[in-house]
């Protein structure tokens, strides 16, 4: 009789998952304090870990961001749930979604542009997630074009994109706080009927 292989999965050890959800907390406030570019090996410093033990945990900063941004799912779920519920139409279930990743994504200052970035890297732990959030923004979107509240033509890539522009631009050494509520008003000129 052949031998049948079978491979369990290990939980991690109690002082791993402790390894890790420190060094979470510590990149939650480092990344907030310094944004995305900041140095990886300054937060397993200040964790108090040294490079090894963080990069076993996420081989690199996308992986990092990726279990960050994990954490805030839950409230976007939340946003989602309650726009299919309780939005009077389609056009403002978008709108409103948009708005909701664009203030997700400006979680930490620079973002944006890993989020971008992982629209066209595939191997990225980030691209998961946008590409949930891209479907998402399509079911909205579909919504609203079968309401016909919008164009078309428009995508849902681009529109995720565009929530990724204005969240940037709240950041932007030009922009004053009425500047990304203007974006966000051009962008729905754009895709609204």
């Amino acid at each position: 009789m052949p031998k049948i292989e079978t491979s369990r999965v290990r939980a991690p050890r109690a002082d791993a998952r402790r390894n890790r959800d420190h060094i979470l907390g510590i990149a939650e406030q480092y990344f907030s304090e310094h944004g995305v570019a900041g140095s990886l090996d300054a937060i397993a410093k200040q964790a108090g870990v040294g490079a090894g033990t963080l990069y076993r945990h996420f081989p690199n900063r996308e992986a990092l961001l990726a279990a960050l941004l994990i954490a805030r799912d839950d409230a976007l779920v939340s946003r989602r749930d309650d726009l299919r519920n309780r939005s009077e139409n389609a056009a403002d279930a978008l709108a409103g979604w948009l708005d909701a990743v664009s203030e997700w994504a400006g979680a930490f200052d620079g973002l944006p542009e890993p989020l971008r970035a992982a629209t066209t890297t595939s191997p990225s732990p980030l691209a998961v997630t946008c590409q949930g959030f891209i479907t998402t923004t399509d079911e909205f979107l579909q919504a609203a074009q079968n309401e016909g509240s919008a164009r078309g033509e428009v995508r849902a890539r681009d529109l995720f994109l565009a929530a990724l522009a204005t969240s940037w631009v709240r950041g932007a050494a030009m922009a004053d706080d009425a500047s990304a509520a203007a974006l966000a008003a051009l962008t729905r000129n754009g895709w609204e009927l």
